[in-house]
């Protein structure tokens, strides 16, 4: 029951980092590298804060998404112009950045070795002592985000960003300020980010930089693609997809040292499948 419970937490935090990202990806056509990154920061800022400061959970959680929203905000503003490729290879080099950093600064972040000691989630001082209780925290939070997105999506704000994934000269000339909004987009997907790394911090007591990688940032760009970019549940649907499929893979008695790189291969062979089969992603017909 416990290793069940144990893949819904993986399941709702990678849709909280999946939806996150779609409303770069597919809302704004904004092709972000940097989401593992950004997970990261959160990630970090809940550890440092809850060990160094004695933070409670809920107010590392609050500073986790607060340093997501400020370190999203440097990152949208050199994107004054730039969509597409251009886009994608700023923020490629800006995951690269953040990686060095959480790898190297050893003194705040601990270097290779990470944060150990993070104390375990507690909501207004009761700790979640059963791991059916921080699923239904890691659930509840996925709930609010996925709803939160999606009235983002569906509201004008909403149609200015479809505007701008479309089209954003002509977004420009009916007088819409794309730069503003683009900012404004990548704070918010930002801040979800890192609430998924504070999430995590706290569920898995230790942090280390191997978990934020550019290649996690590819996995969840996977996962987005893999759903369908731009739909309600695309980008859930594709979490369930991977997660479950990584999982699959460890009951075939793979050895543990070639078992990182099969799920690679997997992962690519399902996405050139999905190119082909379903190009618009799962959720779409």
């Amino acid at each position: 029951m416990d290793y069940l419970l144990h893949v819904l937490v993986l399941f709702f935090l990678y849709a909280i980092l999946t939806t996150s990202l779609d409303l770069l990806v597919g809302h704004s056509g904004l092709l972000s590298i940097a989401h593992a990154g950004l997970y990261g920061i959160g990630a970090y800022a809940a550890a440092i804060v809850s060990t160094h400061f004695d933070i409670s959970f809920l107010g590392s959680v609050a500073i986790a998404m607060l340093a997501g929203v400020l370190v999203s905000f440097c990152i949208s503003l050199p994107s004054r112009g730039l969509k597409g490729d251009y886009f994608a290879v700023l923020t490629f080099a800006l995951q690269m950045v953040l990686f060095h950093l959480l790898n190297g600064w050893d003194r705040l972040t601990g270097g290779p070795l990470g944060i150990s000691g993070i104390p375990a989630p507690a909501v207004f001082g009761a700790e979640l002592d059963t791991l059916a209780e921080t699923t239904l925290l890691f659930a509840s939070c996925a709930g609010v985000v996925f709803a939160l997105s999606r009235n983002v999506a569906t509201s004008p704000f909403g149609r200015v960003l479809h505007a701008l994934r479309e089209d954003e000269g002509l977004t420009q000339s009916l007088g819409k300020h794309t730069y503003r909004v683009t900012i404004q987009v990548c704070a918010m997907s930002g801040a979800f980010a890192a609430l998924a790394g504070a999430l995590y911090s706290h569920y898995i007591t230790y942090v280390d930089p191997t978990g934020f990688t550019v290649v996690e940032s590819i996995l969840i760009l996977a996962m987005v693609i893999l759903g369908g970019p731009g739909t309600i549940l695309g980008p859930i649907i594709g979490a369930i997809s991977l997660v479950s499929l990584a999982e699959a893979l460890r009951f075939i008695g793979i050895p543990a040292s070639e078992a990182a790189s099969l799920r690679q291969i997997v992962y690519g062979l399902a996405l050139i499948a999905i190119v082909f089969l379903r190009p618009r992603g799962l959720a779409r017909a």
